[in-house]
């Protein structure tokens, strides 16, 4: 989407954990073997970095290991970045950043609005 990768968070986790899934690891492999040939072909000298998101609607979290959903975000966006570098992405290259419910991108409160709210996005930017 645009200038990013936008994945749905039922794509990649189940409801309220922050492990990747089977699905979302065949997803994420895809992924890396992008990412490697892409930072093959940056020259060394850009200081670039592919920044994870995770993202949450708003509905407070409910029981589980998480006492919020910037912990969840959070967490999330932890691990895609582990299992990237397990993938063989440079770990120099990697961010993650948990924003919780703070940045949805729809303003509805209706169960398919909260599903678009919940995703991993990966951008690359400048450190």
């Amino acid at each position: 989407v645009g200038d990013r990768f936008v994945f749905e968070s039922e794509v990649l986790f189940d409801s309220g954990r922050a492990e990747v899934n089977p699905l979302g690891r065949g997803q994420m492999d895809q992924l890396a073997v992008a990412l490697q040939d892409l930072s093959r072909e940056i020259p060394p000298e850009i200081p670039w970095v592919m920044r994870v998101d995770g993202h949450t609607d708003p509905q407070p979290v409910r029981g589980g290991n998480f006492m919020s959903n910037w912990e969840l975000s959070s967490a999330r966006a932890i691990n895609v970045v582990r299992l990237l570098i397990q993938l063989g992405v440079p770990p120099q290259h990697l961010a993650a950043t948990g924003f919780g419910e703070f940045q949805p991108i729809v303003p509805g409160d209706t169960e398919d609005d909260y599903a678009k709210d919940r995703r991993i996005e990966i951008r690359l930017t400048d450190r």
